[in-house]
Protein backbone atom coordinates (compact mmCIF):
# COMPACT_ATOMS: atom_id res chain seq x y z
CA UNK A 1 0.00 0.00 0.00
CA UNK A 2 1.34 3.41 -0.99
CA UNK A 3 1.52 6.42 1.30
CA UNK A 4 -1.35 8.85 0.62
CA UNK A 5 -1.39 12.61 1.11
CA UNK A 6 -4.67 14.51 1.06
CA UNK A 7 -6.78 17.14 2.78
CA UNK A 8 -10.38 17.25 3.98
CA UNK A 9 -12.57 20.01 5.31
CA UNK A 10 -13.60 20.34 8.95
CA UNK A 11 -17.31 21.05 8.78
CA UNK A 12 -20.41 22.01 10.71
CA UNK A 13 -18.99 24.29 11.91
CA UNK A 14 -16.43 24.96 9.18
CA UNK A 15 -12.98 25.44 10.67
CA UNK A 16 -10.57 25.08 7.76
CA UNK A 17 -8.85 21.96 6.48
CA UNK A 18 -7.05 18.98 7.97
CA UNK A 19 -4.10 17.59 6.04
CA UNK A 20 -3.32 13.91 6.26
CA UNK A 21 -0.42 11.60 5.45
CA UNK A 22 -1.74 8.04 5.62
CA UNK A 23 -0.18 4.61 5.37
CA UNK A 24 -2.36 1.60 6.19
CA UNK A 25 -3.60 2.23 9.76
CA UNK A 26 -1.18 5.07 10.53
CA UNK A 27 -1.82 8.77 9.97
CA UNK A 28 -0.01 12.05 10.45
CA UNK A 29 -2.41 15.00 10.62
CA UNK A 30 -1.99 18.77 10.83
CA UNK A 31 -4.33 21.72 11.12
CA UNK A 32 -1.71 24.39 10.46
CA UNK A 33 1.03 22.80 8.34
CA UNK A 34 3.55 23.10 11.21
CA UNK A 35 2.50 20.83 14.06
CA UNK A 36 1.79 17.23 13.17
CA UNK A 37 0.27 14.47 15.30
CA UNK A 38 0.96 10.85 14.33
CA UNK A 39 -1.47 8.08 15.25
CA UNK A 40 -1.49 4.35 14.67
CA UNK A 41 -4.27 1.82 15.11
CA UNK A 42 -4.32 -1.94 15.46
CA UNK A 43 -6.20 -2.75 12.26
CA UNK A 44 -5.50 -6.44 12.83
CA UNK A 45 -8.44 -6.37 15.25
CA UNK A 46 -10.75 -5.96 12.24
CA UNK A 47 -9.65 -9.16 10.56
CA UNK A 48 -12.53 -11.60 10.24
CA UNK A 49 -15.12 -8.97 11.25
CA UNK A 50 -17.97 -7.57 9.19
CA UNK A 51 -16.49 -4.10 9.46
CA UNK A 52 -18.47 -1.00 8.54
CA UNK A 53 -18.21 2.73 9.15
CA UNK A 54 -19.39 2.22 12.75
CA UNK A 55 -16.64 -0.31 13.51
CA UNK A 56 -13.91 1.60 15.30
CA UNK A 57 -10.55 0.75 16.73
CA UNK A 58 -8.71 2.95 19.17
CA UNK A 59 -5.93 5.18 17.88
CA UNK A 60 -2.62 5.14 19.74
CA UNK A 61 -0.49 8.26 19.73
CA UNK A 62 2.78 7.46 17.99
CA UNK A 63 4.09 10.97 18.58
CA UNK A 64 4.05 14.64 17.69
CA UNK A 65 6.44 16.32 15.24
CA UNK A 66 7.45 19.73 13.96
CA UNK A 67 10.58 21.00 12.29
CA UNK A 68 11.42 23.03 15.39
CA UNK A 69 10.90 20.37 18.06
CA UNK A 70 11.53 17.17 16.15
CA UNK A 71 9.71 13.96 17.08
CA UNK A 72 8.28 13.63 20.58
CA UNK A 73 7.30 10.02 21.04
CA UNK A 74 4.13 8.76 22.62
CA UNK A 75 3.97 5.87 25.12
CA UNK A 76 5.48 2.52 24.15
CA UNK A 77 3.59 -0.75 24.60
CA UNK A 78 5.84 -3.79 24.12
CA UNK A 79 3.80 -6.38 22.23
CA UNK A 80 3.79 -8.10 18.85
CA UNK A 81 0.88 -5.97 17.65
CA UNK A 82 2.53 -2.76 18.78
CA UNK A 83 5.75 -3.64 16.95
CA UNK A 84 3.74 -3.88 13.73
CA UNK A 85 2.03 -0.57 14.50
CA UNK A 86 5.45 0.92 15.22
CA UNK A 87 6.53 -0.04 11.71
CA UNK A 88 3.52 1.71 10.17
CA UNK A 89 4.05 4.79 12.29
CA UNK A 90 7.73 4.91 11.37
CA UNK A 91 6.87 4.83 7.66
CA UNK A 92 4.46 7.74 8.06
CA UNK A 93 6.98 9.65 10.16
CA UNK A 94 9.78 9.22 7.63
CA UNK A 95 7.49 10.27 4.79
CA UNK A 96 6.31 13.26 6.81
CA UNK A 97 9.86 14.56 7.19
CA UNK A 98 10.21 14.47 3.41
CA UNK A 99 6.91 16.01 2.29
CA UNK A 100 5.70 18.27 5.13
CA UNK A 101 6.70 21.37 3.15
CA UNK A 102 4.41 20.34 0.28
CA UNK A 103 1.21 21.32 2.05
CA UNK A 104 -1.45 22.19 1.16
CA UNK A 105 -2.45 18.81 -0.20
CA UNK A 106 -5.40 18.47 -2.56
CA UNK A 107 -8.86 18.06 -1.04
CA UNK A 108 -10.18 14.52 -1.36
CA UNK A 109 -13.50 14.78 0.47
CA UNK A 110 -15.54 14.86 -2.75
CA UNK A 111 -18.65 13.37 -1.08
CA UNK A 112 -20.59 16.30 0.36
CA UNK A 113 -23.67 16.42 2.56
CA UNK A 114 -25.83 19.44 1.69
CA UNK A 115 -28.77 20.86 3.58
CA UNK A 116 -31.41 21.50 0.90
CA UNK A 117 -33.76 24.44 0.59
CA UNK A 118 -37.45 23.89 -0.07
CA UNK A 119 -36.74 23.71 -3.80
CA UNK A 120 -34.27 20.86 -3.11
CA UNK A 121 -31.27 23.02 -4.06
CA UNK A 122 -27.99 23.06 -2.07
CA UNK A 123 -28.37 25.52 0.81
CA UNK A 124 -25.52 24.85 3.26
CA UNK A 125 -22.70 22.32 3.48
CA UNK A 126 -23.08 20.06 6.52
CA UNK A 127 -20.38 17.46 6.08
CA UNK A 128 -18.08 15.62 3.74
CA UNK A 129 -16.43 12.23 3.30
CA UNK A 130 -13.32 10.97 1.55
CA UNK A 131 -14.77 7.55 0.68
CA UNK A 132 -18.31 6.67 -0.32
CA UNK A 133 -18.29 4.05 2.42
CA UNK A 134 -17.93 6.85 5.00
CA UNK A 135 -21.26 8.44 4.07
CA UNK A 136 -23.37 9.00 7.18
CA UNK A 137 -27.13 8.74 6.74
CA UNK A 138 -27.82 9.52 10.38
CA UNK A 139 -26.17 12.94 10.52
CA UNK A 140 -27.92 15.89 12.13
CA UNK A 141 -29.74 17.93 9.46
CA UNK A 142 -28.86 21.35 10.82
CA UNK A 143 -26.30 23.97 9.80
CA UNK A 144 -24.24 25.42 12.66
CA UNK A 145 -22.15 28.55 12.88
CA UNK A 146 -20.44 27.03 15.93
CA UNK A 147 -19.47 27.80 19.51
CA UNK A 148 -16.44 29.88 18.52
CA UNK A 149 -18.68 32.11 16.39
CA UNK A 150 -21.11 32.47 19.28
CA UNK A 151 -18.30 33.81 21.44
CA UNK A 152 -16.31 35.81 18.88
CA UNK A 153 -18.42 36.83 15.89
CA UNK A 154 -20.17 40.20 15.96
CA UNK A 155 -22.15 42.17 13.38
CA UNK A 156 -24.06 45.44 13.27
CA UNK A 157 -26.14 44.31 10.30
CA UNK A 158 -29.25 43.50 12.36
CA UNK A 159 -29.18 45.42 15.66
CA UNK A 160 -31.38 44.45 18.57
CA UNK A 161 -31.45 40.72 17.85
CA UNK A 162 -31.48 39.73 21.51
CA UNK A 163 -29.19 36.77 20.77
CA UNK A 164 -25.70 36.17 19.37
CA UNK A 165 -25.73 37.00 15.64
CA UNK A 166 -24.24 33.59 14.86
CA UNK A 167 -27.23 31.88 16.52
CA UNK A 168 -29.59 34.09 14.56
CA UNK A 169 -27.79 33.32 11.29
CA UNK A 170 -27.93 29.59 12.02
CA UNK A 171 -31.66 29.81 12.66
CA UNK A 172 -32.26 31.91 9.55
CA UNK A 173 -30.46 29.43 7.29
CA UNK A 174 -32.09 26.38 8.86
CA UNK A 175 -35.54 27.97 8.53
CA UNK A 176 -34.93 28.19 4.78
CA UNK A 177 -34.84 24.39 4.74
CA UNK A 178 -38.50 24.27 5.81
CA UNK A 179 -40.33 22.57 8.64
CA UNK A 180 -39.23 19.13 7.44
CA UNK A 181 -35.58 19.67 6.48
CA UNK A 182 -33.85 17.39 4.02
CA UNK A 183 -30.19 16.75 3.25
CA UNK A 184 -28.55 14.91 0.39
CA UNK A 185 -25.13 13.44 -0.20
CA UNK A 186 -23.69 14.65 -3.48
CA UNK A 187 -20.56 13.43 -5.22
CA UNK A 188 -18.71 16.42 -6.63
CA UNK A 189 -16.99 15.95 -9.97
CA UNK A 190 -13.80 17.54 -11.25
CA UNK A 191 -15.73 20.25 -13.10
CA UNK A 192 -17.58 21.29 -9.95
CA UNK A 193 -20.87 19.62 -10.88
CA UNK A 194 -22.50 17.08 -8.60
CA UNK A 195 -24.24 13.70 -8.74
CA UNK A 196 -27.06 13.20 -6.25
CA UNK A 197 -26.66 10.17 -4.00
CA UNK A 198 -28.61 8.99 -0.96
CA UNK A 199 -30.32 11.52 1.26
CA UNK A 200 -32.29 12.02 4.44
CA UNK A 201 -35.83 13.33 4.25
CA UNK A 202 -35.47 13.86 0.50
CA UNK A 203 -38.30 13.66 -2.00
CA UNK A 204 -38.27 10.82 -4.49
CA UNK A 205 -36.34 11.31 -7.69
CA UNK A 206 -33.39 13.25 -6.29
CA UNK A 207 -30.98 10.31 -6.25
CA UNK A 208 -29.12 10.25 -9.54
CA UNK A 209 -29.83 13.89 -10.41
CA UNK A 210 -27.12 16.09 -11.89
CA UNK A 211 -26.45 19.55 -10.47
CA UNK A 212 -24.29 22.15 -12.26
CA UNK A 213 -21.30 23.72 -10.53
CA UNK A 214 -23.24 26.98 -10.23
CA UNK A 215 -25.73 25.27 -7.89
CA UNK A 216 -23.13 25.10 -5.11
CA UNK A 217 -22.35 28.29 -3.15
CA UNK A 218 -18.60 28.98 -3.11
CA UNK A 219 -18.49 29.95 0.59
CA UNK A 220 -20.38 26.93 1.91
CA UNK A 221 -23.87 28.42 2.29
CA UNK A 222 -26.15 30.23 -0.14
CA UNK A 223 -27.02 33.91 0.27
CA UNK A 224 -28.78 34.76 -3.01
CA UNK A 225 -32.19 34.19 -1.41
CA UNK A 226 -31.57 36.64 1.46
CA UNK A 227 -32.72 40.26 1.65
CA UNK A 228 -30.16 43.09 1.88
CA UNK A 229 -29.93 43.12 5.70
CA UNK A 230 -29.43 39.40 5.98
CA UNK A 231 -26.88 39.45 3.18
CA UNK A 232 -24.91 41.99 5.19
CA UNK A 233 -25.03 39.66 8.18
CA UNK A 234 -23.84 36.78 5.99
CA UNK A 235 -21.09 38.96 4.52
CA UNK A 236 -19.93 39.90 8.03
CA UNK A 237 -19.86 36.22 8.96
CA UNK A 238 -17.83 35.35 5.86
CA UNK A 239 -15.44 38.21 6.72
CA UNK A 240 -15.02 36.76 10.22
CA UNK A 241 -14.45 33.30 8.72
CA UNK A 242 -12.02 34.61 6.09
CA UNK A 243 -8.81 33.10 7.57
CA UNK A 244 -10.44 29.65 7.39
CA UNK A 245 -12.21 30.22 4.05
CA UNK A 246 -8.90 31.05 2.38
CA UNK A 247 -7.96 27.38 2.84
CA UNK A 248 -10.61 26.42 0.26
CA UNK A 249 -9.43 25.81 -3.32
CA UNK A 250 -11.34 27.00 -6.36
CA UNK A 251 -12.37 30.40 -4.99
CA UNK A 252 -12.64 33.02 -7.76
CA UNK A 253 -9.76 35.50 -7.88
CA UNK A 254 -11.83 38.57 -7.01
CA UNK A 255 -13.51 36.83 -4.09
CA UNK A 256 -10.22 35.47 -2.77
CA UNK A 257 -8.69 38.95 -2.90
CA UNK A 258 -11.62 40.30 -0.87
CA UNK A 259 -11.26 37.51 1.70
CA UNK A 260 -7.55 38.23 2.02
CA UNK A 261 -8.33 41.82 2.92
CA UNK A 262 -10.99 40.73 5.41
CA UNK A 263 -8.66 38.16 6.96
CA UNK A 264 -6.33 40.93 8.13
CA UNK A 265 -8.85 41.50 10.93
CA UNK A 266 -7.61 38.26 12.52
CA UNK A 267 -3.87 38.43 11.87
CA UNK A 268 -3.03 35.75 14.46
CA UNK A 269 -5.22 33.20 12.73
CA UNK A 270 -3.80 34.09 9.31
CA UNK A 271 -0.32 33.50 10.69
CA UNK A 272 -1.46 30.14 11.99
CA UNK A 273 -3.16 28.95 8.80
CA UNK A 274 -1.50 30.68 5.84
CA UNK A 275 0.69 27.68 4.98
CA UNK A 276 -2.50 25.81 4.06
CA UNK A 277 -3.77 28.43 1.60
CA UNK A 278 -3.77 26.92 -1.91
CA UNK A 279 -3.40 30.32 -3.61
CA UNK A 280 -2.70 33.97 -2.82
CA UNK A 281 -3.92 36.92 -4.85
CA UNK A 282 -2.73 39.87 -2.75
CA UNK A 283 0.65 38.91 -1.31
CA UNK A 284 0.89 42.31 0.40
CA UNK A 285 -2.30 41.72 2.39
CA UNK A 286 -1.12 38.35 3.69
CA UNK A 287 2.36 39.68 4.50
CA UNK A 288 0.82 42.63 6.33
CA UNK A 289 -1.23 40.23 8.46
CA UNK A 290 1.86 38.17 9.25
CA UNK A 291 3.82 41.26 10.27
CA UNK A 292 0.93 42.44 12.44
CA UNK A 293 0.76 39.07 14.16
CA UNK A 294 4.47 39.23 15.00
CA UNK A 295 4.15 42.78 16.31
CA UNK A 296 1.18 41.84 18.49
CA UNK A 297 3.13 38.99 20.05
CA UNK A 298 5.93 41.39 20.88
CA UNK A 299 3.61 43.71 22.80
CA UNK A 300 2.96 43.28 26.54
CA UNK A 301 -0.13 41.22 27.24
CA UNK A 302 -2.89 43.67 28.21
CA UNK A 303 -5.92 41.59 27.28
CA UNK A 304 -7.01 37.99 27.26
CA UNK A 305 -4.84 35.87 25.00
CA UNK A 306 -6.46 34.81 21.72
CA UNK A 307 -7.29 31.16 22.16
CA UNK A 308 -8.99 30.58 18.82
CA UNK A 309 -7.48 27.14 18.42
CA UNK A 310 -8.34 26.02 21.93
CA UNK A 311 -12.14 26.14 21.53
CA UNK A 312 -11.54 24.98 17.96
CA UNK A 313 -10.21 21.67 19.26
CA UNK A 314 -13.01 21.43 21.82
CA UNK A 315 -15.63 22.17 19.19
CA UNK A 316 -14.37 19.60 16.72
CA UNK A 317 -13.25 16.76 18.93
CA UNK A 318 -15.67 16.74 21.82
CA UNK A 319 -19.40 16.13 21.81
CA UNK A 320 -21.13 19.25 23.18
CA UNK A 321 -24.73 19.09 24.42
CA UNK A 322 -26.25 20.50 21.23
CA UNK A 323 -24.47 17.92 19.15
CA UNK A 324 -21.81 20.05 17.47
CA UNK A 325 -19.06 17.80 16.32
CA UNK A 326 -16.45 17.49 13.61
CA UNK A 327 -14.30 14.72 12.20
Amino acid sequence: MAVECYAQRLLNPYRGTMHVIKYEAAEAVTLDGVHWDIYVANDALLQGLQANRWTQITDIRFGAWSVKTGLKRGPLYPSDDFLRMEEMGAIVYQYLTQVHHKVPFALRDRYELWLLDEAAQPLALLGSAVEEGDIDLEAVIEWRAGYVARDRFSSAALPGLGMPPSDYLSGHINARAGVQPAAQWIRREGDGSGLGLAGMGCAEGLEGRRLPAAAFPPLLFATDWMDAEHRRLAADFHAWQAPWLLALPGIATELRAELEQRARGNAALVEQLHRLYPATVDEAAIKAALVEAVMRRAQPVTEQRDTAMSPFYIELNQNPPDGERGR
